[in-house]
């Protein structure tokens, strides 16, 4: 059996040309290893190829080339076993108006061909917030609970990989809390998660590891904290005891004011060291009041990444 959770190799996505245009390569031959345990983030902008990516590995979209293995499983020579070992949670409310969360549950349940005695729809309401709401009528919820929803639905199989696509979008601070504690949970009991999100802070405070995938491509694939060690810019921020007259200037150094006043002075750490920016201040005939460092973030990675705006 693979120790990875998800092995992906020369996958390709084409979709036909319609009214006359020419072909589209969705996914031009991506090779990704998701490893068993991890929280792995799958990050790109739009119509970057992730949501081809997702339904591919869900099994709602032929590949055009390539193989795909989950939990050990070949799509192709496997394609219940691999099926059956991924729960995906997706972006869209497709949810029916006239079933109850149990019964939606139960449905779903049925679907995989989990037997009546193994199904676990009074733990996973629990689980979601909803088991007051169990026997309500899906219509009646709120966005917020019938998302929560989507996550009870993909659970119900025991799946060893969950995919989030986009988990939080447009929900209030109280259910992102509770979806990521969710999460926490799940992956601390050993599922693999999967998350594409927007919200880049999520991704940098929950994921382990990161693939950035740009026009069908990956970029970039690393754990995160290697991924912010890529940009070597820096940023030292000075508050004056009183305001400057005449910014600092040297080589290397680029000094911006801010509307509070303090003074951002960017540099790269290869070739300018903290010490010469400090004389670049003093020099300057600034007085410190307070001094801080700012870091890359991953909004700043993806951006050099991808050119994205």
């Amino acid at each position: 059996m693979s120790q990875d959770a998800i092995r992906i190799e020369g996958l390709r996505k084409t979709y036909a040309g319609t009214r006359g245009q020419a072909p589209k390569d969705a996914l031009k031959g991506i090779d990704l290893v998701v490893p068993r345990g991890a929280v792995f983030g799958l990050l790109g902008p739009n119509g970057a190829g992730k949501s081809t990516l997702i339904n591919i590995l869900a099994g709602l979209v032929n590949k055009s080339a390539g193989r795909v293995e989950i939990w050990g499983f070949d799509q192709d020579a496997n394609p219940r076993q691999s099926r059956a070992a991924i729960g995906v949670m997706p972006q869209e409310l497709n949810l029916d108006p006239f079933f109850t969360p149990r019964g939606a549950l139960d449905v779903q349940a049925g679907l995989y061909g989990v037997p009546r005695r193994q199904r676990r729809t009074d733990k996973i309401l629990d689980l979601i917030g909803l088991a007051d709401k169990g026997d309500a009528y899906a219509r009646s919820l709120s966005g917020g609970m019938r998302r929560r929803l989507l996550l009870g639905k993909a659970l119900v199989h025991r799946p060893n990989v969950l995919v989030l696509d986009e988990p939080t979008a447009g929900v209030d601070i109280e259910l992102r809390q509770m979806l990521w504690a969710n999460v926490r949970k799940l992956n601390a009991e050993g599922m693999t998660i999967i998350l594409t999100t927007h919200y880049l802070e999520e991704a940098e405070e929950m994921c382990d590891e990161i693939a950035i995938i740009d026009q069908g491509q990956v970029v970039a694939r690393d754990s995160t904290a290697n991924l912010l060690g890529r940009l070597d810019g820096k940023c030292m921020v000075i508050q004056p005891d009183s305001p400057a007259e005449t910014l600092p200037h040297a080589p290397g150094i680029d000094a911006t004011q801010r509307p509070d006043g303090s003074i951002a002075l960017s540099y790269r750490s290869q070739d300018t060291t903290a010490e010469e920016v400090l004389r670049a201040v003093h020099a300057a005939g600034i007085s410190i009041r307070d001094v801080r460092t700012e870091q890359a973030d991953l909004e700043d990675v993806f951006l050099a990444l991808t050119g994205s705006r």
